[in-house]
């Protein structure tokens, strides 16, 4: 079902350290506006694509989960930074990237290759490895990364405990310390303790050139013949001017959604009890989503349960009538049971 976002930022201006104004989608992006002067180097050239990012990898040791989270001055980071399968892996390829690094290590470790061999061995194997970020986590929380010297400066990585965190073309030395240092101090699940190493990123500088987009990909640790029914997060924002503060709110939506979904196998299982728990918990997270109210609200009538319902029914109705139009649409498919049904909602809802 189409989804419609109206995203509104208000952004201040603020200073770089010798007083000078930093531009306001700049000054969103980039922490506290602060970044190091470094010296020039050699030069260096490359047709490859540059991914400059900060990013984390990793993998949580009570469910199994791995997963990546990542943010970039950069279009569409996600689609060649972060790769994950369940039960195998997760890696991040970054820096000058090369996306083949994904498929091949976790075609890697899928046949049992620690994650440090599997990384190393693909490195040896990379004409470019100079150039490189990459980072590779496996199912058993096997930990490796690699920062090529070639890698645009502020560039380093960390590798804790089941995690690793890395970043190139930073404002300074701080952001990667950071990251670690907020991955372990989170609570909550993977997706939360990885976007708060990202948030911890962000504030400790950032990007030198600011942002652009993220992404966050977590998928569960049972290896799986069917593993798109294994994949529990994979949310990416293209092209934003606050990309982190809208990864947040798309991980709150999908939460919200899947609690959804859990209502609805609640009531295919005829469980209206839970399923009124898993919709009040979708209605608590994102209370202003009508789309939410009006499918909850064809469940409950479905089943039943129309005085329920008819409340839902009026909020969709009074915020658009299609809803209304809709509800007729829905005897023919079997979601309403009957035209008696679809008619006194009709009748009492408006």
């Amino acid at each position: 079902m189409p989804r419609f976002v109206l995203v509104v930022l208000a952004v201040a201006a603020c200073h770089r350290d010798d007083g000078s104004p930093v531009p306001a989608a700049a000054a969103a992006c980039r922490g506290r506006g602060t970044f190091a002067t470094l010296p020039l180097g050699p030069a260096t050239g490359s047709s490859l694509r540059p991914a400059h990012t900060f990013s984390i990898v990793a993998r949580d040791a009570k469910t199994g989960e791995l997963g990546v989270a990542v943010q970039s001055h950069w279009f569409s980071v996600g689609a060649l930074v972060a790769w994950a399968e369940p039960g195998v892996g997760a890696v991040a390829t970054q820096s000058f990237v090369e996306p083949a690094y994904g498929p091949k290590g976790l075609a890697l470790m899928g046949q049992g290759v620690p994650a440090p061999d599997a990384l190393a061995r693909l490195v040896a194997e990379d004409k470019q490895a100079a150039m490189r970020q990459v980072a590779f986590v496996d199912a058993q929380g096997r930990a490796a990364a690699h920062t090529g010297d070639k890698c645009i400066q502020v560039a380093s990585d960390h590798v804790g405990s089941g995690y690793t965190v890395e970043a190139n073309i930073m404002a300074n030395d701080k952001v990667v310390p950071a990251m670690a240092a907020a991955f372990e101090a989170a609570r909550g699940d993977l997706a939360d303790r990885m976007l708060a190493a990202l948030d911890a990123a962000q504030a400790a500088g950032g990007d030198l050139r600011g942002c652009q987009s993220a992404a966050i990909v977590v998928v569960s640790g049972k290896r799986s013949d069917a593993p798109w029914n294994e994949r529990e997060l994979d949310l990416r924002v293209e092209d934003s001017p606050a990309p982190l503060d809208e990864l947040h709110r798309l991980v709150v939506l999908a939460r919200a959604y899947d609690q959804m979904n859990q209502g609805d196998a609640a009531v295919e299982k005829s469980d209206m009890a839970g399923a009124l728990a898993h919709y009040g918990a979708a209605a608590r997270a994102v209370p202003d989503n009508i789309e939410m109210k009006f499918w909850q609200a064809v469940a409950l009538a479905g089943h039943g349960r129309i005085d329920d319902a008819l409340p839902m029914f009026r909020a969709t109705f009074a915020a658009d009538p299609a809803w209304a139009e809709l509800t007729r649409r829905l005897v023919a498919p079997g979601l309403l049971p009957d035209a008696a049904t679809a008619e006194r909602v009709l009748r009492e809802a408006r």
